[in-house]
Parts: structure tokens; C-alpha cells; sequence
């Protein structure tokens, strides 16, 4: 194992650090807005400011975790089995499959359908179904760990696949936070929709 991963490299560990406190960040953020209106409050009760305030950091964060995986792959033994052609062409189809599923997702979704802008009382008026949606209820996620496997396989790095299983657990833990919580967000909509109406 010692040959195929160098646990002395600090920069795997910040690299798993990064990756788990990503979606904790946000998801206690987001929690937190939608029971206290802490960020809302503090952009003086304008709650689409407080939104745009919370994507800019976890879309910066998102960057910080991510030179820092590339960063930790590059002081990681290669294998040459992942520098296969074939491993190389698969490297090729997952990111820029994860790619298509991240972007057109946040196309679709927009700024605060993205980053969490039900927490802050912003809500869609219908839910999206179509793609990447129809692929997918979490192409985000999918997206996303794609991308990070497909990233370690172009650079031949058994560390990084490691990493991006970590990256999907962190990510499926998140869901079963998330899930639910979004679905009684715009239940408690429709409630209150059919008060109004009776």
C-alpha cells in the first residue's frame, strides 16, 4: 500500500480536510439561515444578498479544495496501470461527463436554486426535471465526484481515486441531510399555499 499512496505527504491530509469540510460548511451555513436568518441579518435583511454573500464563499472554498487535490495528487506515486490509454480515455470521459452535469445543472438551477437559496426562503417555482435532472435528482454531486475520479486517473494517482471515494461519501452523508430537508422546505410551501386558498 505504502507504494501505491505516501501517507508522509501532508498535503493528503489537507487534501481529505478540505474535502470534508466543504459540504459541512455548507450545509450548517444554510441551516443555520434558514432557522436564525444570521446572514440574512447581517446584509440588512436582504435575503438574496445574504445568498449571493454564502455561493461566493462556498464557490471559492470549492476552488481552494480543489488546487489543493491537485496539488496533493502531484506529490503522490503514479501507477502505471492508471496511465493506461484506457484509463486515460475514461479519465477524459468522467470529467468532461462531470463537467456537463455540474455546469448544465447550474445553468438550470441558477445562482440561488445552486447554492441554496430555499434555505434563505428563496424557492423555486416549480422543481426541475429536465436535464441534467432527468440523469440524475444530484448531478451536482455526481458531477462533481466524476470529475475528482477522472482527474486522478489522468494523473495515474491511486491517492486520488482514495480521495474521490471520499469525495462521494462526503457527498451521499450530505444527501441524506439535504434530501429530506429541501422536500419539507417546499412541503411547508405547498401547506401554507393551501391555507391561503381555504
Amino acid at each position: 500500500m505504502a507504494n501505491l499512496i505516501d501517507f508522509t505527504q501532508p498535503s493528503l491530509y489537507l487534501s481529505a480536510a478540505t474535502i470534508l469540510f466543504n459540504p459541512l460548511y455548507w450545509n450548517l451555513a444554510a441551516r443555520n439561515e434558514y432557522h436564525h436568518h444570521t446572514l440574512t441579518t447581517l446584509f440588512n435583511h436582504n435575503a438574496l444578498h445574504a445568498n449571493y454573500a454564502l455561493a461566493l464563499s462556498i464557490f471559492l472554498l470549492g476552488l481552494a479544495r480543489d488546487a489543493v487535490y491537485e496539488s496533493a495528487l502531484r506529490a503522490q506515486p503514479t501507477h502505471p496501470l492508471l496511465l493506461h490509454p484506457v484509463a486515460q480515455a475514461l479519465a477524459v470521459a468522467l470529467v468532461g461527463s462531470g463537467s456537463v452535469l455540474v455546469l448544465s445543472s447550474m445553468y438550470a438551477l441558477g445562482i440561488t436554486g445552486t447554492y441554496l437559496g430555499d434555505y434563505f426562503g428563496i424557492l423555486m417555482e416549480e422543481m426541475v426535471t429536465g436535464f441534467p435532472f432527468s440523469v440524475t435528482g444530484s448531478p451536482m454531486y455526481w458531477g462533481s465526484t466524476m470529475s475528482f475520479l477522472g482527474t486522478a486517473l489522468w494523473f495515474g494517482k491511486p491517492a486520488g481515486v482514495v480521495l474521490a471515494g471520499l469525495v462521494w461519501g462526503c457527498y451521499v452523508v450530505a444527501l441524506g441531510f439535504e434530501d429530506p430537508f429541501t422536500r419539507e422546505i417546499y412541503a411547508r410551501r405547498e401547506r401554507e399555499k393551501g391555507k391561503k386558498v381555504s
